[in-house]
């Protein structure tokens, strides 16, 4: 005898969301996993439907759609409107969605639904990094937005990459690369891009201890899944002079011992 897969529907994601403080008018940026939340009456879509209806008409949903390990100088074209998500079923079929805006980051694309979806996304690829200050990363920061985890952890959180940039951190990237993108026209413009430093591992959840007592995340369950609801705005308030102080925080613990050597030498050579 096998246990049967927790069945979760759309209401339920949205009365959940509503009671870890997801209200409507919010701007919130969802990372999603399916499959953690059991089994979903009507799959993807209803995730999708649910956050949506847990922000309203009046609020706006972002989730990732990146595509990272896809384009890279090798094959550099990212194109805004075939170019598959490559972080999870829902991130695909949300940018498919009728309304669905996508940001021009070749990289780090996000897609968005709702009135705040341009003044988010607007300008993206402009940026010579993943999440700089026109990035909806920094915007979501700026904008006291939330931060949804579905099933994930905070070791998927992309807007840490922000803070990471914020806070002007020595080993964030090791490589340029010219990339492209193919836009909503069909026309095809140059995007220099620093890359993230490969081999370098985050421990993203070690900081949920400090974000947790200091009022910034709670957490709860919808299904079989954890979710994690973080504000955006505290989240860097809080992190921000640490890393200013600790500008090894987000790495693991012997990544951060090599890197603050390496770094501790190179300041010694000049």
């Amino acid at each position: 005898m096998t246990d049967e897969p927790t069945i979760v529907t759309r209401a339920d994601i949205a009365g959940g969301l509503a009671s870890l403080g997801v209200a409507p008018g919010d701007v919130i940026l969802a990372h999603s996993s399916l499959s953690r939340f059991g089994r979903v009456e009507g799959g993807a879509d209803a995730v999708i439907d649910a956050l949506l209806e847990a922000v309203g008409p009046r609020g706006t949903l972002l989730v990732p759609t990146h595509t990272w390990s896809a384009v890279n100088a090798k094959e550099p074209v990212f194109d805004v409107r075939r170019t598959p998500s490559v972080v999870g079923r829902i991130t695909e079929v949300f940018r498919r969605r009728p309304g669905a805006l996508r940001s021009l980051h070749p990289t780090h694309s996000c897609a968005a639904i709702g009135p705040a979806q341009e003044e988010m996304l607007d300008g993206h690829e402009t940026q010579v990094t993943p999440c700089g200050s026109r990035s909806p990363y920094q915007r979501l920061i700026e904008r006291g937005g939330t931060i949804v985890f579905l099933g994930v952890t905070l070791q998927v959180n992309t807007t840490f990459h922000a803070l990471e940039e914020m806070a002007c951190v020595p080993w964030l990237f090791d490589r340029f690369e010219m990339l492209y993108v193919v836009d909503y026209d069909r026309i095809e413009r140059k995007v220099p891009s620093r890359r993230h430093a490969d081999g370098l591992r985050r421990d993203y959840e070690a900081l949920e201890p400090v974000l947790e007592r200091e009022g910034a995340l709670v957490k709860g369950h919808i299904g079989e899944a954890g979710v994690r609801v973080l504000d955006a705005a505290r989240m860097a308030d809080i992190l921000l002079p640490r890393m200013a102080e600790n500008p090894f925080l987000t790495l693991g613990v012997e990544f951060a011992r090599r890197e603050r050597t390496r770094y501790d030498e190179w300041r010694h050579c000049w």
